[in-house]
């Protein structure tokens, strides 16, 4: 076997600059996708780019979308099929009145059914309604007191095999705009 049998090696760029030329070309990549998203939803921006690269992004990344419990306090032992307060909430609304005290604070009262078949709201037959009929409750009884500023409450409900009653969450709910 001779040389000539293998052909003359074409002229070839330096490896550096394909290099330097594909970091340009994404670096142009990146400042137009940050330009065409200047004024749009940065959830819904970040949630895309999640789901187009399969992943669920890192801590960095991520955008909180539910605020994180901080602290909690609960009345339970309600009458099964009951939505009435089973003792007084005077100690409820002194720590959320403690709570109201910070302006990025707010409450998530879950109401709770325990799931039983007497455990339902009476005319519907629905664990569920009751479940929201006693955080509705124990929301209002907050606000009839006046313990935490409008818009800083929010109800859920959760039937599961448990106790009855209401669980209340503070929330750090981050600095309010």
């Amino acid at each position: 076997m001779t040389t000539a049998f293998f052909p003359d090696a074409p002229p070839s760029r330096p490896i550096w600059l394909v290099t330097l030329a594909d970091l340009a070309l994404l670096l142009l990549g990146f400042f137009v996708l940050v330009m065409a998203h200047q004024g749009a939803d940065r959830r819904a921006l970040v949630a895309g780019l999640r789901g187009g690269f399969g992943g669920t992004g890192s801590a960095m990344m991520k955008v909180v979308a539910e605020p994180s419990p901080v602290a909690a306090a609960a009345i339970y032992d309600f009458a099964p099929g009951s939505a009435r307060l089973p003792i007084a909430p005077d100690a409820v609304i002194a720590w959320a009145r403690a709570a109201a005290r910070d302006p990025r604070i707010a409450i998530r009262v879950t109401g709770l059914a325990d799931g039983s078949a007497q455990d339902v709201d009476p005319v519907s037959g629905s664990a569920a309604l009751l479940a929201s009929d006693r955080a509705r409750a124990v929301a209002a009884a907050l606000a009839e007191a006046r313990a935490l500023p409008r818009g800083r409450v929010t109800i859920a409900n959760s039937v599961h095999t448990g106790r009855r009653g209401v669980s209340l969450t503070l929330v750090y709910a981050g600095e309010r705009q």
